[in-house]
């Protein structure tokens, strides 16, 4: 399976998704924002980093991007596509997902290892899962608070469109301790965490409950990689 990892502008953890691919046993492909060209890959992923400064609104002005266009139409032919952290921001701002994200609610940048509660197992970057499982990725960011209209909140619950949510402590302010939703296809993921910093023992966390599980993170990607597999 080969899976694309877009860089931006401003892209810091392009690299990390890339060897989080690798580990999981796919083959990374490097694509430019700039570019129309896909490259034939099974499956992208909109990495974390502070694309363009996050000028206007975070995500807002890498929405745009040329490689957007591709991103949009493959999505919506079923394509898996995870963004994480500004990666989900710019799927908001694409309108692949619903809701928006903002300032934390306490004004300051986050970074810690967060726990998540897996709420949805059947989408295309979960099904490794089992649901109500805790896991433990990292988190870092300073616009990871997500919000939605009340009919919106009420639809996602309804549907299982919240695949993660904040445990014992919310980080950021998100609406109904929201860390990660997603379309109605299950195809599209997004999330503020990192569970490319949570794919090998001693670079991630190194709680009992990561080692037992054999690192939080690896999950997402070997999740993705066994969907094809059974698909093919």
């Amino acid at each position: 399976m080969r899976i694309g990892v877009i860089t931006f502008p401003g892209s810091l953890d392009d690299r990390d998704a890339q060897r989080a691919v690798r580990l999981a046993g796919a083959e990374p492909v490097a694509l430019w924002h700039g570019s129309h060209d896909l490259e034939g890959v099974d499956a992208l992923i909109l990495p974390g980093g502070f694309s363009y400064g996050d000028y206007l609104r975070c995500g807002a002005i890498a929405s745009l991007s040329p490689i957007m266009t591709e991103v949009v139409s493959a999505a919506s032919a079923g394509m898996p596509v995870l963004g994480i952290c500004n990666g989900f921001q710019m799927l908001t701002e694409a309108h692949l997902l619903e809701g928006g994200l903002i300032r934390n609610d306490h004004g300051s940048f986050i970074c810690r290892d967060q726990v998540l509660t897996v709420e949805n197992t059947s989408t295309d970057w979960t099904s490794g899962f089992d649901a109500g499982q805790q896991i433990t990725i990292p988190l870092k960011n300073g616009e990871g608070g997500f919000i939605a209209d009340a009919d919106t909140l009420d639809r996602l619950e309804g549907e299982g469109r919240v695949v993660f949510r904040y445990v014992d402590v919310n980080p950021n302010g998100s609406m109904r301790d929201i860390a990660g939703i997603t379309n109605d296809r299950g195809n599209v993921v997004g999330l503020m965490p990192h569970p490319e910093h949570a794919v090998e023992p001693g670079f991630g966390p190194d709680t009992a409950a990561a080692m037992r599980s054999g690192i939080d993170g690896l999950a997402f990607f070997t999740s993705v990689i066994q969907k094809s597999l059974v698909e093919a």
